[in-house]
């Protein structure tokens, strides 16, 4: 291809670069628009359908190498937008007017940290630019109001039935442990449990959000299969440690959402290396490639090895999690890269098509 392009062929070879978080070609993600050239420097507006926030130089860099590798060798300068569309959710539900996505993170036991990922997949969102919520739906053990730094606020209510959601680190927040002391157990039965949760999903003013961050209760029972079955969900992601045992719950968590038609965006594998906060000596604590060949065998992304960090447990427990108290730290970034590739898995799925029907109303004549 000759150094000097003219338009369409620039345009050809940026369709045909891969984007590692889409896993896709620009082209094929529709993402190419107005492409120029003006005084021997391309121009170029993307158009993503993921937050964008912080990725832009590392795009536009990268596209720079790909053209090189196309045999065009000039400036390139690019605009980077966001496109958050609805997705589809199960198809006897509808998508909340105000919210286009709803993302699920479970596990199939207690302990893999699974809070830890949705409060920082949720944050790290906000830090790229979305407008984001979180819903805590642990009945029986909300960590939210602490990882959020809102233990013991309560959310207001003007109308006596309608909540309004608390704000922390950008993100809007509702847990049940908003509303009951710390210190009081939940005795409650599935049937109550479900309710309880329903009623805090659609009597919240969420406003107009991109992503709403579902924490599930550990497990596969009764609690979340019905609250799968209720809430009109575009994606889960299933969150695992490295170790067997773990692994062996989380493939139940997966095939949990495959059974009532919940996609699954991938597999975040957490605690996947230990970082020793005195020397930096790495080791694979609990093992090592499980949650990749877990992925492998589900033909579902691997979106994530986070580590187990001390200064993970200290942020979330002083109410800042990771991509809030030290977003330029290594054990950051990857939380960022995790989010952007969940995002980028969701942009992928088919999109919600109910607003392009009209509704029918059938009345007695």
């Amino acid at each position: 291809m000759s150094e000097n392009p003219n338009i369409a062929s620039l345009t050809a070879a940026l369709e045909r670069y891969i984007d590692p978080y889409l896993e896709e070609g620009l082209g094929a993600a529709g993402a190419v628009r107005e492409v120029s050239l003006s005084d021997g420097v391309g121009h170029a507006r993307i158009v993503l359908g993921f937050p964008v926030g912080g990725y832009r130089a590392e795009l536009e860099a990268a596209l720079r190498e790909h053209l090189r590798g196309e045999g065009i060798e000039l400036p390139l300068q690019i605009e980077l937008e966001t496109d958050i569309r609805a997705h589809a959710v199960q198809r006897h539900l509808q998508p909340l007017t105000q919210i286009k996505n709803i993302v699920a993170v479970a596990s199939g036991k207690g302990g893999v940290g699974k809070s830890t990922v949705a409060v920082n997949l949720a944050l790290a969102w906000v830090a790229q630019g979305a407008r984001v919520g979180i819903l805590d739906a642990d009945i029986y053990g909300p960590s939210q109001p602490l990882m959020l730094g809102l233990e013991g606020e309560r959310p207001s209510s003007p109308d006596g039935k309608r909540l309004i959601p608390l704000q922390s680190h950008g993100a809007a927040a509702m847990s049940i442990g908003f509303l009951v002391d710390a210190e009081q157990p939940m005795v409650w039965r599935g049937p109550m449990v479900t309710q309880a949760l329903t009623q805090l999903l659609s009597e919240t003013e969420w406003g107009s959000l991109d992503y709403l961050v579902v924490d599930m209760p550990p497990g596969t029972g009764d609690i979340q299969l019905t609250l799968a079955q209720r809430v009109p969900v575009a994606g889960a992601v299933i969150v695992t440690t490295p170790q067997d045992i773990a692994l062996a719950d989380a493939r139940k968590g997966l095939k949990m959402f495959e059974k009532v038609s919940v996609p699954v965006l991938g597999i975040v594998e957490n605690m996947s290396v230990h970082v020793c906060s005195q020397c930096g000596h790495v080791e694979h604590v609990f093992g090592a490639g499980g949650g990749a060949r877990m992925a492998q065998q589900y033909g579902v992304r691997l979106l994530g090895e986070l580590p187990l960090d001390a200064h993970i447990r200290e942020e979330t427990d002083r109410g800042r999690p990771t991509v809030v108290a030290a977003p330029d730290a290594p054990r950051a970034r990857v939380y960022f890269q995790m989010a952007r590739r969940t995002a980028a898995a969701l942009a992928r799925r088919a999109r919600d098509r109910s607003s392009v029907f009209p509704k029918i109303v059938v009345e007695d004549s």
